[in-house]
């Protein structure tokens, strides 16, 4: 190996860690703290699910590993080499782009998401990876990355490539992330935190919450858009709401 590659990949590596690091510390707050909201709001509900909630934590914990790996790898691009097309500078594009690169990337995300996940509902896929995600009956608030390896890889592999595709901004990078980990929570959390006005609204319609999402985990084969029941709708897999 010649000498130079050395301080190149151990950065690499150092920045895969604090990535892995940063993606499990986040989980562990912010699940921790909704699964503490729903000790307040909805008292009992995770009662007799310990050993589940153990088996959710460790599978997310190994998820986190998964998610740092390509996430530290294309920071350490982005920092050294200019990879990426993540900016920092709000006039390098109009600001309306902004918000549109927002909803660009939560499309784009959904899109995956629905395709692998309608994949992952295949019988062999299901009985290799996707059976570990439903093992939780009923999901809780520390179920949100509780995934086979091969179903975390599927995940963590479309922040990375979007950050190759669509310019973005790093603050509307870190809102992207934001979203991404309070709707993957409290859609699994096994209650509906929102308004029921704006879940039964005409703009919940198109809106992916706890309700929507807790039907597909009652009946498995519909209901699996990540943010927007787009591509349900479209699709025909649309089966409406649950009463979590």
């Amino acid at each position: 190996m010649p000498a130079s590659l050395g301080p190149g990949l151990w950065a690499i590596a150092a920045s895969a860690a604090a990535m892995t690091a940063i993606v499990g510390l986040r989980y562990l707050l912010t699940s921790g703290l909704f699964a503490w909201i729903t000790g307040k709001v909805r008292p009992g509900l995770y009662e007799g699910l310990d050993r589940q909630i153990r088996r959710e934590i460790g599978w997310s914990l190994l998820s986190a590993a998964i998610y740092g790996v390509p996430a530290g790898l294309v920071a350490w691009g982005w920092r050294e080499h200019g990879w990426t097309r993540i900016y920092t500078d709000p006039a390098a594009y109009p600001l309306w782009w902004m918000p549109a690169s927002l909803l660009a990337c939560l499309f784009l995300h959904d899109t995956w998401f629905y395709w692998t996940h309608r994949w992952m509902h295949w019988p062999r896929p299901f009985r290799m990876a996707h059976a570990v995600h439903h093992a939780s009956r009923p999901p809780t608030a520390w179920a949100a990355m509780s995934f086979h390896p091969v179903e975390a890889v599927t995940g963590a592999v479309v922040i990375p490539a979007l950050v190759f595709l669509v310019p973005v901004h790093v603050a509307v990078l870190g809102l992207l992330l934001t979203i991404m980990t309070v709707m993957g929570i409290t859609n699994h959390m096994g209650w509906e935190l929102f308004p029921r006005r704006l879940v039964h609204s005409r703009i919940g319609h198109w809106l992916i919450t706890a309700s929507h999402h807790h039907r597909h985990h009652e009946s498995y084969q519909c209901n699996y858009g990540l943010y927007f029941r787009f591509w349900d709708h479209v699709c025909g897999t649309d089966r409406g709401l649950s009463a979590p």
